[in-house]
């Protein structure tokens, strides 16, 4: 019997660009959306050229952070060279070499609902960036890691996490919304990515409204605090465990 390993496209990708290809692009499909092309150097990219929402969240970070789903570490190293003590996590086994070669003091390869490895410290800051929450995939899955994240962060922590609202995907012509009120939530879409003629395994991301996001957080026992929104309706919230 044979076991065939899912391609790692974000990986590949990453690598290819990080180790000179500055054209390295990925195509991205989702069931909801025309395909777009996402260039590997978006992961890359500096204080200076991250949106407004990714520089707030910086600052607002405080004490041990963990960057989950870090990509290429854009957001761990600007806050290594702030002196904050940084882990940086992507399920991405190619994410995690181009960490560790880019200077991110401390990488891990897992999911962000992985428990923390026995005798190391709860953290202060949790950070879910670039449609972060979309890494819990559901609904479900955004409740399950919510009460997990409790086990991660320290007295007094914080998660600083973006997300939107992606209704407008569903209107017509005329602004009406076109929504299958029996499916599942609408902000729950698939996505696959492709590079380099290969495609890889369809995933689960999850696009949550703020309003609904408020009442998850309060039903896993957390404070929401809505510290800004863009122009695009992407929106970054704290979140606090009200009894932790």
């Amino acid at each position: 019997m044979t076991t065939t390993t899912a391609p790692d496209i974000l990986g590949q990708a990453l690598l290819d660009y990080h180790h000179g290809n500055a054209t390295a692009s990925l195509l991205v499909h989702c069931n909801v959306a025309d395909d777009e092309p996402l260039p590997a150097a978006y992961f890359f990219r500096t204080l200076l050229l991250m949106p407004a929402l990714e520089r707030l969240a910086l600052d607002e970070s405080r004490g041990r952070v963990l960057d989950l789903g870090a990509g290429a570490g854009c957001h761990s190293l600007e806050l290594q060279s702030r002196g904050f003590e940084v882990k940086a996590v992507d399920v991405s086994a190619g994410a995690v070499q181009v960490m560790a070669e880019r200077g991110v003091r401390t990488v891990a390869r897992h999911d962000l609902f992985a428990p923390l490895p026995a005798n190391e410290l709860p953290y202060d800051t949790i950070l879910l960036l670039m449609n972060g929450i979309g890494l819990t995939g559901t609904l479900e899955g955004l409740a399950t890691f919510l009460a997990h994240a409790r086990t991660l962060l320290a007295p007094g922590g914080q998660i600083l996490a973006t997300s939107s609202d992606v209704r407008y995907l569903y209107e017509d012509e005329e602004g009406a919304l076109l929504l299958n009120l029996n499916g599942p939530y609408y902000g729950e879409v698939e996505y696959s990515l492709s590079y380099a003629g290969r495609t890889g395994s369809p995933f689960p991301w999850l696009f949550v409204e703020a309003a609904l996001l408020q009442d998850a957080a309060e039903a896993a026992g957390y404070a929401a605090d809505f510290l800004d929104e863009d122009e695009q309706g992407q929106y970054l919230v704290r979140l606090t465990p009200t009894n932790h």
